[in-house]
């Protein structure tokens, strides 16, 4: 732009032509604006915001972008105040050349709601270009028998602005021969003609000049000036005529370049050079000199450059058919361009919106624009994505569309998606235009922990050390990130009496349970809680489980002596009859064990005897008998040494002392083998005191029997509230006695020790067993 007159003044003049408003969401709104060219960077436009009628926030909050469709930034918005600025400075003339008026199209887009706002800016011509002829010097050759009246062509000035700016009048320096006469070519491109005013005279002057000046109607005009030269020429009364005036032809845009458009022809009725012809471009602009050439003797009109039917549909060129004598015709030819589908579809992307949470309703993942630069079926397109995406395109306006998702989309089934945008015009032969973009699904937690067993059985063995790793609890989460992260936790045990947080810890990170202190399981067998696994999400989702430990016997107890009482102040003596037969029952030797399984099968060995083989002992069941016949050389007191030894690994055991009286003179002093039929024998004095002294012991032994019991009844009440005890399968030997925790005598095993009621004979009974829920009964 320039600046002229008294001083230098910049001319910035912003026009609002008009903006529609109050649409529907995701409809169009359009508003049209101007701009001077050549404005500088950062000019006001316009205050989108008043305009719109719209708080200034409101266009931060609902994102407000403008975006053009050939992707040219010329504008900018201030989201902060509204305003519409320049982001670059418009020069009219590089934008739309010569097309008037020159408006491009950009779109102001607005989500939430999403809204379009069509702005169309034209910029309006300044004088800021002066007309220019292409020759600065041009040279006429006039016959001098030239009637006054006659026209001759004088090439145009070019003026790159438009409108009231362009080329307005054509003056002549002063002369007396000539003067200009304006014309009008069919593009509306004004040139001028030189009109002869008085006769030229070959013999008196050969040649004339003058200067041509080009003014534009610009404020303040502009001009450009070419010197004229003006050859007279003698004779010449024949001009060349052209076969037609006009001619009218139509070329596809991908012709080859060197083909031929069209062909002028011209005659002269003159003869000799005065009739020979030759044909040039006239009035004509540089782009045309550029993109077509003409033969000047056959007068071909060929393609020179490449044709482009979206940047120039038609050319309107002026043939000059001159003769020898520089007389000449002219011929108009228009050049129409045919469009041919050479132009790809274009994807303009809006806006993206990657990653999408899942579980989302209907959400706008991308908004898009199409074009093709091709006219009619060759400009019409169709838009798709691959049908089996759940997703689908929304048309907007003029060719903008929305993509959305159809459902909530689950990141566990699907974590992205490559999505294909395929645009497709209706020319022929077809063409398409891919745009892929990948979508992210970001992670909600909305998937609680699951573990990998519903319940969780761990065997630990007693006397384990403190801090003890018994197992693993593992669970998974089908989130992703935090929404995965699991915390594993004990939960509070049913059972308020048991002290879980004396007995286990868990590691909140990986699951590991230890045992804190030693265990004994014949004080807790086995005992359940429950474990949680809780996420890291927001909210946080949890779940269960439970967890049953069992607690594995160890071999940490000796076998314990029931009978004969080990403690007493006076060691308790049985009374064999010497009378007694092989197999007698003297004694029986009754011992528990506080383990269970294979480490409380108890067995019974002799040690040591004071007579070897008078006496054994029955290993399974601890019963001592004679061996043989007891003979009057037999010593009267006998000391044995039993032992008692679980089968543990490695076994533990205890030892016991009998002492064993042999007497005579009671009857029927021993209890025989099943096998033996009992005799009766005369009842004496000695069964009386024998029967006091057996129940006095009896009630003795009966009497710790029943305090141990229940000492241990209480014992295994406790430990039955916790859990269950296994119970120990397998073979059990015939040589030990399975006690199940007992040793020999299990809780409801019982002795009695009866009188006869029958006066011929005193029987005496010594340890019948009988079931504790039963109420003895004497024969």
């Amino acid at each position: 732009m320039e600046n002229t007159g008294n001083g230098n003044r910049q001319t910035r003049q912003v026009l609002l032509l008009f903006v529609l408003l109050q649409m529907s969401q995701a409809d169009s709104e359009s508003g049209s604006f101007s701009v001077l060219e050549e404005m500088q960077s950062g000019a006001f436009v316009v205050n989108l915001a008043k305009d719109l009628g719209l708080e200034v926030g409101e266009l931060s909050s609902r994102r407000a972008q403008v975006v053009s469709n050939d992707n040219r930034q010329s504008l900018q918005l201030d989201i902060n105040t509204g305003n519409l600025l320049l982001s670059e400075t418009l020069d009219r003339e590089e934008i739309c050349g010569s097309t008037e008026p020159c408006v491009l199209h950009f779109q102001v887009l607005m989500t939430n709601p999403l809204q379009f706002l069509r702005i169309e800016l034209e910029v309006k011509d300044t004088n800021d270009h002066s007309p220019i002829f292409l020759e600065k010097e041009m040279l006429l050759e006039i016959p001098e028998n030239s009637p006054i009246g006659a026209v001759f062509l004088l090439e145009s000035a070019k003026d790159l602005d438009v409108g009231i700016n362009a080329v307005k009048t054509y003056i002549i320096s002063p002369n007396s021969h000539f003067h200009i006469k304006m014309r009008v070519n069919p593009d509306h491109r004004k040139y001028p003609e030189l009109v002869l005013d008085k006769e030229l005279d070959y013999e008196q002057q050969p040649e004339l000049s003058f200067i041509l000046t080009a003014v534009d109607g610009g404020s303040p005009p502009r001009s450009g000036t070419a010197l004229v030269r003006v050859a007279v020429v003698d004779i010449n009364d024949n001009t060349p005529e052209f076969e037609h005036s006009f001619y009218d032809v139509k070329i596809l845009e991908n012709s080859t370049l060197g083909s031929v458009v069209v062909t002028v022809s011209a005659w002269d009725l003159d003869s000799g050079i005065n009739g020979d012809i030759s044909y040039t471009f006239s009035q004509t602009s540089e782009d045309i000199r550029k993109t077509f050439k003409i033969n000047e003797r056959s007068g071909e009109i060929a393609l020179a450059s490449s044709l482009d039917f979206e940047t120039v549909e038609s050319y309107s060129i002026i043939i000059q058919a001159t003769d020898g004598g520089g007389l000449f015709g002219k011929s108009t030819v228009r050049i129409q361009v045919m469009d041919m589908n050479d132009n790809a579809p274009e994807i303009t992307l809006s806006s993206i919106t990657s990653p999408i949470p899942e579980n989302s309703p209907e959400t706008v993942v991308m908004v898009f624009s199409i074009r093709d630069r091709d006219s009619e079926d060759n400009g019409r397109m169709i838009c798709s994505i691959p049908e089996d995406l759940p997703f689908i395109l929304k048309s907007s306006v003029e060719n903008y569309y929305t993509l959305v998702t159809e459902k909530a989309l689950d990141r566990e089934s699907r974590a992205w998606y490559n999505i294909t945008i395929t645009v497709t015009d209706m020319g022929t032969p077809k063409l398409q235009t891919e745009q892929s973009i990948i979508l992210m699904v970001s992670d909600v937690n909305d998937n609680a922990p699951t573990f990998t067993q519903a319940s969780y059985t761990l065997f630990v063995r007693e006397n384990n050390s403190p801090a003890l790793h018994i197992g693993t609890i593992s669970a998974t989460d089908r989130d992703a990130g935090t929404n995965a992260l699991i915390t594993y936790s004990l939960l509070p045990p049913r059972d308020p009496q048991l002290a879980l947080a004396s007995l286990v810890s868990i590691n909140a990170d990986n699951g590991q349970l230890f045992a804190l202190r030693a265990l004994d399981y014949e004080a807790l067998r086995a005992f359940e809680f429950r474990v949680g696994a809780t996420d890291r999400g927001s909210p946080a989702l949890s779940s269960e489980a439970p967890v049953r430990v069992l607690v594995l016997d160890a071999n940490d107890n000796a076998p314990f002596v029931l009978y004969p009482l080990q403690n007493a102040s006076a060691p308790c003596s049985e009374l064999v009859p010497r009378a007694a037969e092989a197999g007698y029952l003297v004694s029986k030797v009754v011992a528990v064990d506080g383990d269970a399984g294979q480490n409380a099968w108890l067995s019974y060995q002799l040690l040591k005897a004071t007579e070897p083989g008078l006496f054994s002992v029955w290993a399974h069941n601890g019963e001592v008998r004679t061996a043989r016949l007891l003979g009057e050389r037999d010593a009267p007191r006998h000391r044995l040494l039993v032992q008692v030894r679980d089968n543990g690994e490695p076994p533990l055991s205890a030892s016991v002392t009998l002492h064993v009286l042999l007497v005579d003179g009671f009857s029927q002093p021993y209890l025989p083998l099943p096998e033996v039929a009992p005799e009766r024998a005369q009842a004496d004095s000695l069964t009386v005191y024998l029967v006091i002294a057996l129940a006095s012991v009896s009630s003795l032994f009966l009497f710790s029997v029943l305090v141990l019991v229940g000492v241990r009844l209480c014992r295994r009440g406790r430990a039955a509230s916790l859990g269950h005890y296994p119970v120990p399968e397998g073979h059990f030997p015939g040589h030990l006695v399975d006690v199940s925790g007992t040793g020999t005598v299990s809780q409801s095993y019982q002795y009695e020790v009866c009188l006869t009621g029958d006066p011929g004979t005193n029987e005496f009974k010594f340890l019948k067993p009988f079931i504790s829920n039963l109420s003895p009964q004497c024969p």
